[in-house]
C-alpha cells in the first residue's frame, strides 16, 4: 500500500471519549511548515467542520482511502517543543483530560485563536435565489447576506434568525449556494511601535538639509534630534522636534530616514525597585542553605521539605538558594499559592534579579501573561514566580522549583485537567533532573509522612529569624461570651487585645472564612431561607448593595425584608466580613479598617496592601487572602473570629486546613522587633486541632492526624478518586452513579486491581448538589494510584459517554479532591 507524509494530531474538537492522535494528510505546499508543536486548522468529523488542532508528531503511513489533509497552518513557528508535547501527554494520562485540553493549560491564554465561521454566497444573488426555491427560510438567509455585502458571520446570522437558521444554512451548503469557511484570529497580537532612524551617515544628513534650514526648519530639527539620540520612536521624534508624520514620510523618500518596526513588551514595570541588602542567614538557615545548595549541584532529582516555623525566615533561604542556582548557569521557578502574595513576593525577587525575573498568575492582564511567556521561551528570564499556572513557563535548563506554602489546596486545579502542581512540579524535576523544595510551616500530612518514609529529604528551621518568640496565644470561649451577655462577633478579650494596640500605634489583622455580610436571611416565624434558583444552597447577604448572592454560580437578586411564603420579617443569620466591619466600626468610630474580601479587591490586592503598610491603618480584616505569607513589621495582633468555620466541614482534610490556617494567621504578629499576641474566637476550645495551633505544635498534630488517617484509609495509606456524575434530571443522573459504582465494583475484582483492596462507596449527593441547574451525585473509589487504576478509570469516562442512556450527563474523575 502507499506510504505518505503524514501528521498525528491533537483535535480540540474530540472530546475524552474519543480524543486520541488524528492521522492528516499533509499538502506539499505545507510540508515545510508542518512540524511538530505548531497549530493547524483541520477538518474534523462527518461533516468536515473545521477545527484547530496541534501537531504531535510526523509519520509515514499507509495513504487509506477518504485520508484527510490539514487545511491551514497557524503558527510561523512551533509553540511547544518536544517536552512540552511530553508534559500534556503525561498530563493526559494522568488527570483523564484530553491531549488539546492540557495544551491549552500549557500556553498563554493568549496565545489562542478565536474561530469564526463566515457563510457566503456561493454565486450571483439572483442565482442563489433561483437555486434556493423550496428550501424553508433560505430567502431570509439571503436577504441578510446580501445586506452584509455577500458574507457575514454565523453570529450574526443566529442574531438575526434566532434557533432556526441552521436548517436553512445546512440545507443550502449542500445545494452548494452557500459556502463555509472557518476564520481564525488570535487573541492578542504582537504590539510595536514605528522606529526612525538616519538612512544616511551624519555628515551627509546635515549637508542635504544645512542649506535649506530656514525653509524646511523641521528637516533640520529631526537630523538633529536623531543625530543625538540615534534610533527613536517616531512618536517621541515629532514630539520633540515638531515634525509631522507627513514630514516624516518625506524625508523617508528623500532617503534621510528610515522607519522600522521594534516589538514593545506589556510588562508590568518594577523600575521603582531598589537593590536588596545582602543575605546574610542565620547558623540554622545557612545549614538548611547549604543541605538544599548540595542537592542542586548534584544534577539529580530530589524533594526537600524546608519544614520552618512562621517567620523563621524561609523566604531568605529561598532567595539564597536561586542565587546560588542562577551562578550555576542554571534557571529557577518559585510558586505562590494566592494571588495576593505575588506582588510582595515579587519586589523581593526583583531587588535582587531585576529584570531577569518574571511574575506570571491569572490576575494578570492577557497582554502580559503572553509578553512574558515571550520573554520567557527567548531566554530573557531566569526566575519564574508565580501561582499555580507558573510552572507551565517555557524555562529552559531548569534547576531548581520552589513551592511555598505547599500544603495549600490551590495548588490543585478545580477546572479540566484537575491537575496538582506539586505532582507536576515533581515531573519537571525529574525530567530537568532539578531540585524541588516545599516550604512550610504546616506540611501536608502526605508530605510529611513521605519525608518520615524517606522518599523525602527534610531541612529544618524551629527559630524565627528575627528570634522573638512566637506569639502568645489566647482561646476565646464563645460560649462563655454568649453567657455574659456579648452576642457580638468581637469577644471582650479580642476587644480588650485591639484596644491596647490602637492605644500603642501598633497594627491588627483580623481573619473570618466567608465573605458577606451575614451567611444567609431566614423568617423568624415560618423558617423560610432564600435559596439560589440553580443551586441547593442559601444565598449569602451582602448589606453594600442590599443583595443576595450565591457564591457557587454567581446568581444575585435584591434581598426582601419580609418572607415570601408568610409575610413574616426576614431575619440576619451568621456573620461575614461586612458584618464584621460594621460591628468594629460602631466599637472603634475613630480607626481606620481595611477589609479585603473577593468583593474588595476588584481593583487589586496590591493596592489594599499598600495602603495598609504606608499609611499604618490600624485594622486589616479580612478573608483566606490575609492568613498567608504577608509580612507587616508593625502587626503585633492577630484575631481569628471563628475559627470553627474550617474544622466541621465533609472533608478528611478538614482538620489540616483548620491546624495550617490558624497556624498561618497567627504567624503574621510579631514578625518585625515587637512581640506578637493571637486571639482565637471559638465554640469548641478544648478541640485538639486548635490547642495544637495555638502552641504552633506540628509534630504533635502530625501524630493525631497520621493515626486518623492509617485508621480511615485516606492518604497517604490510599488514594481517593472521585466519580461524579452531573445532569439536570436528579433521579437519571442518580440512576446513573448507581450504575457506575456497580461497574466500578466489578472492574476492582480483577487481578491487577484487587491486589491493592480497592473499596467502592456511594453514590453519595457532593457537598452542593445541584450547581447552575445541574445535580452532582458521586462514588468513591479508595485505591491505588497506578496505571492499572487510571486506565481502568479512563475506560469507565470513555465507556460512559458512548452510552445512549447517559447522553446529557457528564462524567469527571478527581484525585484525591481539595474539596
Amino acid at each position: 500500500m502507499e506510504t505518505a507524509d503524514m501528521v498525528k494530531v491533537a483535535v480540540s474538537a474530540a472530546p475524552y471519549s474519543i480524543d486520541k492522535p488524528y492521522s492528516y494528510l499533509v499538502p506539499d505546499a505545507l510540508v515545510a511548515a508542518a512540524v511538530p508543536g505548531v497549530r493547524v486548522m483541520v477538518p474534523f468529523g462527518r461533516g468536515n467542520k473545521e477545527s484547530e488542532g496541534l501537531i504531535l508528531a510526523r509519520v509515514q503511513e499507509p495513504k487509506l482511502p477518504g485520508s484527510k489533509a490539514i487545511r491551514q497552518i497557524l503558527d510561523p513557528e512551533p509553540v511547544l517543543d518536544k517536552a512540552g508535547i511530553d508534559l500534556a501527554l503525561w498530563m493526559r494520562g494522568r488527570y483523564f483530560c484530553t491531549v488539546f485540553e492540557a495544551v491549552k493549560t500549557i500556553l498563554p491564554a493568549g496565545l489562542w485563536y478565536g474561530l469564526r465561521e463566515i457563510w457566503s454566497l456561493a454565486m450571483a444573488p439572483e442565482a442563489a435565489r433561483s437555486a434556493a426555491v423550496g428550501i424553508p427560510g433560505a430567502w431570509q438567509v439571503l436577504d441578510l447576506l446580501e445586506k452584509q455585502g455577500g458574507k457575514a458571520d454565523i453570529r450574526v446570522l443566529r442574531d438575526a434568525l434566532g434557533d432556526g437558521a441552521e436548517k436553512p444554512l445546512k440545507a443550502m451548503k449542500k445545494a452548494e449556494i452557500l459556502t463555509c469557511e472557518t476564520d481564525a484570529k488570535r487573541k492578542i497580537a504582537d504590539k510595536s511601535h514605528r522606529m526612525v532612524e538616519l538612512a544616511v551617515n551624519t555628515e551627509d544628513a546635515y549637508a542635504l538639509t544645512e542649506p535649506k534650514r530656514r525653509s524646511a526648519p523641521a528637516r533640520y530639527e529631526v537630523v538633529n534630534f536623531l543625530a543625538t539620540a540615534g534610533r527613536t520612536p517616531a512618536a517621541e521624534v515629532s514630539y520633540y522636534t515638531g515634525a509631522s508624520s507627513r514630514t516624516l514620510k518625506t524625508m523617508e523618500k528623500a532617503g534621510l530616514i528610515a522607519f522600522s518596526e521594534e516589538e514593545e513588551l506589556r510588562v508590568p514595570s518594577l523600575d521603582d525597585v531598589e537593590p536588596g541588602p545582602e543575605i546574610v542567614l542565620n547558623e540554622e538557615q545557612q545549614r538548611a542553605f547549604e543541605e538544599i545548595l548540595g542537592r542542586v549541584q548534584a544534577a539529580k532529582p530530589s524533594v526537600t521539605l524546608l519544614h520552618g516555623v512562621t517567620g523563621s525566615g524561609k523566604t531568605q533561604v529561598y532567595l539564597r538558594l536561586v542565587q546560588e542556582t542562577l551562578a550555576l548557569g542554571k534557571t529557577a521557578m518559585v510558586l505562590v499559592p494566592e494571588i495576593v502574595l505575588t506582588p510582595q513576593m515579587m519586589r523581593k525577587f526583583s531587588s535582587y534579579f531585576g529584570s531577569r525575573v518574571a511574575m506570571l498568575h491569572s490576575s494578570l492582564k492577557m497582554t502580559e501573561r503572553y509578553d512574558q511567556w515571550k520573554r520567557i521561551r527567548r531566554g530573557e528570564v531566569d526566575v519564574v514566580l508565580g501561582t499555580r499556572s507558573a510552572l507551565f513557563a517555557p524555562l529552559k535548563n531548569l534547576g531548581l522549583i520552589i513551592m511555598d506554602e505547599e500544603q495549600e489546596g490551590s495548588y490543585q486545579s478545580e477546572n479540566v485537567p484537575r491537575y496538582d502542581a506539586r505532582e507536576v512540579a515533581k515531573y519537571l524535576c525529574v525530567r530537568e533532573k532539578a531540585a524541588l523544595v516545599f516550604g512550610s510551616a504546616t506540611p501536608t500530612v502526605e508530605t510529611a509522612w513521605a519525608v518520615e518514609q524517606g522518599s523525602y529529604q527534610k531541612a529544618l528551621l524551629r527559630r524565627r529569624y528575627n528570634e522573638n518568640a512566637l506569639p502568645e496565644v489566647l482561646i476565646a470561649d464563645l460560649r462563655q461570651e454568649i453567657l455574659n451577655g456579648n452576642p457580638g462577633l468581637i469577644s471582650t478579650p479580642l476587644r480588650q487585645e485591639l484596644e491596647k494596640n490602637l492605644a500603642a500605634g501598633e497594627q491588627s489583622i483580623l481573619f473570618l472564612n466567608r465573605r458577606g455580610s451575614s451567611r444567609m436571611l431566614l423568617c423568624g416565624e415560618c423558617g423560610y431561607v432564600p435559596q439560589c434558583p440553580r443551586c441547593s444552597t442559601a444565598m449569602t447577604y451582602h448589606s453594600a448593595n442590599g443583595r443576595l448572592m450565591c457564591h457557587y454560580c454567581g446568581h444575585s437578586e435584591p434581598a426582601a425584608d419580609t418572607c415570601p411564603e408568610c409575610g413574616g420579617w426576614m431575619k440576619h443569620v451568621g456573620a461575614g466580613t461586612q458584618k464584621v466591619e460594621e460591628e468594629l466600626r460602631e466599637l472603634f468610630p475613630e480607626a481606620g479598617i481595611l477589609r479585603m474580601d473577593a468583593d474588595t479587591t476588584a481593583g487589586g490586592h496590591e493596592e489594599i496592601l499598600q495602603t495598609f503598610e504606608r499609611e499604618r491603618v490600624p485594622i486589616l480584616l479580612g478573608t483566606q487572602m490575609v492568613a498567608k505569607g504577608l509580612d507587616f513589621e508593625n502587626v503585633t495582633l492577630v484575631g481569628v473570629l471563628s475559627a470553627d468555620i474550617s474544622l466541621y466541614v465533609d472533608n478528611y482534610r478538614a482538620a489540616e486546613r483548620t491546624f495550617s490556617l490558624l497556624t498561618q494567621v497567627v504567624g503574621r504578629a510579631g514578625r518585625g522587633g515587637k512581640t506578637g499576641r493571637a486571639v482565637i474566637q471559638t465554640y469548641t476550645p478544648g478541640n485538639d486541632v486548635i490547642r495544637c495551633a495555638a502552641r504552633q505544635d506540628y509534630d504533635a498534630f502530625y501524630e493525631s492526624e497520621i493515626r486518623m488517617r492509617r485508621l480511615r484509609r485516606y492518604p497517604p495509606f490510599a488514594d481517593l478518586f472521585t466519580v461524579t456524575v452531573s445532569g439536570t434530571e436528579e433521579g437519571r443522573v442518580l440512576r446513573a452513579a448507581v450504575s457506575v459504582r456497580e461497574t466500578l465494583r466489578q472492574l476492582c475484582r480483577r487481578p491487577e486491581l484487587a491486589a491493592g483492596e480497592p473499596e467502592v462507596l456511594g453514590p453519595a449527593p457532593a457537598p452542593v448538589v445541584k450547581v447552575n441547574n445541574r445535580f452532582r451525585y458521586r462514588c468513591t473509589l479508595v485505591g491505588k494510584n497506578d496505571k492499572a487504576t487510571r486506565e481502568m478509570l479512563a475506560w469507565l469516562q470513555k465507556d460512559f459517554a458512548k452510552d445512549s442512556a447517559n447522553r446529557g450527563m457528564n462524567l469527571f474523575m478527581d484525585h484525591n479532591a481539595a474539596d
